[in-house]
């Protein structure tokens, strides 16, 4: 049971995403018709955000990985639909446990079932100078901190609405 709250008049969201770096690329997710985003999914009940790191890329790419230090904490705001939301959301540097179980280029497809609803994403290698360009991927506010791959964890807050 994944730690979403939703009521009449907002939504909770407790998340995780895996910042994936390898020879100057970031492996970002990017659902149709909208933008990159990090990697990742809401944490279950009872579930650490490092186990559900490993278990949402699994499910999603069928991909290996090892959770490393982490890097951010962001609380986000945004739409959802047509209700607030406030997200907690925890960053980690992950790296792959077999290099083989995905195409290490280019992009390729996944998906995830979100309310009972299949989303196709397409994920993509996207080289860090389109971010330093200003390629949008959200939350905003966390590229810079990905771009600096700084040791120590920092946080951030992003107001979307």
């Amino acid at each position: 049971m994944d730690i979403l709250y939703k009521n009449d008049g907002f939504v909770f969201s407790y998340r995780v995403g895996g910042i994936l770096i390898r020879e100057g690329k970031i492996l970002l997710q990017k659902p149709v018709n909208d933008d990159y985003a990090i990697i990742g999914g809401h944490v279950s009940s009872m579930e650490t955000s490092k186990e559900t790191l490993i278990r949402e890329f699994k499910e999603e790419i069928h991909a290996d990985i090892s959770v490393d230090n982490l890097m951010a904490v962001g609380e986000i705001f945004f739409p959802w639909g047509d209700k607030p939301c406030h997200q907690i959301c925890l960053y980690y540097k992950i790296h792959l446990e077999n290099e083989n179980s995905i195409p290490l280029t280019g992009s390729f497809w996944g998906y995830d079932d979100f309310d009972n609803k299949r989303i196709d994403l397409e994920f993509c290698w996207v080289p860090l100078k389109e971010l330093e360009k200003g390629l949008k991927v959200y939350p905003l506010e966390l590229i810079p901190y990905i771009l600096q791959q700084k040791e120590e964890a920092v946080h951030f807050i992003s107001r979307q609405i």
